[in-house]
């Protein structure tokens, strides 16, 4: 049943100073609140990543599972299943129940960028079961957004953040106005709503002289798409089995999108080396700390930070490999196949050679760019290829 409601009295606003502050609406909030107290922030999180999931659920046919940090996603991902080594990456092999296809895809969600998924909101599309609630309660989490809650999976949920654990619960139903309006410095701006619905058609205008889109990489165009869509701009996703592995949000040039996402990306490749998954980690050492350490395993100075017994004696039973840069490099090298998107044109062909460094062999992105041929010719030099949209992504 669906508790229908006009306000929501929030904590504060976007900082403490901020009050009060409270949600409202004409007709009724299609959110219920059934645990915690919601921030300004929460709620950004929270509605922006519902849009994404239900969308990309809809697109795909998967369960979809996003994680939002500052209005952006950290990562999404649909319900594909993986490897044991990536289970092992993900920190989910030791869940003690088999899991769902929704955990998988929160799995992956939250999996792509652990750092910046550090104390995340999490939206998802369907009934959150009892393997997803049982990752969420091993993960430093803010709450969680779905259309339902199975009973065991909900006082799971509960005890998290002692009892404090923000869970909503979204009307799946609700159709939002077409126009949306906000205000800024007292000033009301108002725009039609960007309900343009993302799907494989628009991937039908293939410029390059490759034509090669397999039903994977169409999908990973499509998670890296509707990513986008709500994604800070300026923004480009890289994508892969099913789940974004780089985000670059909110960057003021293209090129520093995609060095960010790409640079991501290989972080997220890294953390499946062998000498990364064989690290033998204390008994109760939890999830941040694990990926802390990973996270300056492979940073350029680990070499001299690792010289110190105390900054890794109280995490690992063992003093860990430290991969040199050409370890890293061979080991990037064999990432391959990955998806790329970007919410508007490339103004160069640099950024294509950059993301190339990252094993993208499959591009969508709007047209419209004087230079359009050009990015095209070096997509063509490494027999990439590349769809133009006719729809531009820039979400603020």
């Amino acid at each position: 049943m669906f508790e229908k409601i006009k306000e929501i009295t929030l904590k504060y606003g976007c900082n403490p100073n901020q009050k009060p502050a409270k949600i409202y609406a004409e007709d009724y909030l299609p959110i219920n609140i059934l645990n915690g107290n919601p921030g300004y922030i929460n709620l950004l999180d929270a509605l922006n990543g519902w849009q994404l999931v239900k969308e990309l659920a809809e697109a795909t046919g998967l369960p979809a599972a996003t994680s939002f940090k500052h209005v952006s996603p950290a990562g999404a991902a649909v319900g594909t299943k993986f490897s044991e080594e990536l289970a092992k990456a993900y920190f989910v092999d030791d869940i003690g129940v088999p899991l769902s296809p929704l955990a998988y895809a929160y799995a992956r969600a939250r999996g792509a960028d652990r750092g910046a998924s550090y104390g995340d909101f999490v939206s998802l599309s369907e009934t959150v079961d009892v393997p997803t609630a049982k990752i969420l309660s091993k993960e430093v989490s803010d709450g969680v957004i779905a259309p339902d809650y199975e009973p065991e999976a909900l006082e799971i949920l509960k005890t998290k953040r002692k009892g404090n654990y923000l869970v909503i619960k979204v009307d799946k139903d609700y159709t939002p106005p077409l126009t949306e309006t906000k205000k800024i410095y007292g000033i009301t701006f108002e725009q039609g709503r960007n309900d343009s619905k993302i799907d494989a058609s628009m991937l039908n205008n293939i410029v390059s002289e490759s034509k090669n889109l397999p039903e994977s990489a169409i999908r990973d165009l499509l998670v890296a798409l509707i990513t986008l869509k709500y994604t800070q701009s300026n923004s480009v996703c890289y994508a892969k089995d099913g789940q974004a592995i780089g985000v670059g949000a909110g960057q003021q040039s293209r090129i520093y999108c995609t060095r960010l996402a790409g640079t991501k990306a290989d972080m997220w490749f890294l953390r499946q080396n062998p000498a990364i998954l064989e690290l033998e980690f204390i008994k109760g050492i939890k999830n941040p700390e694990k990926s802390n350490i990973i996270d300056q395993l492979l940073q350029d100075d680990a070499e001299e930070f690792f010289k110190d017994d105390a900054n890794w004696k109280e995490v690992l039973a063992k003093k860990p490999y430290i991969l040199t840069r050409e370890d890293k490099s061979q080991w990037i090298g064999k990432l391959q196949d990955v998806a790329l998107a970007s919410d508007a044109f490339f103004p160069f062909g640099d950024n294509i050679e950059r993301a190339r460094k990252s094993g993208v062999k499959y591009i969508a992105s709007p047209f419209g760019s004087i230079r359009d041929d050009n990015v095209i010719d070096v997509c063509n030099k490494y027999n990439m290829t590349l769809a133009f949209i006719g729809l531009r992504l820039f979400h603020h």
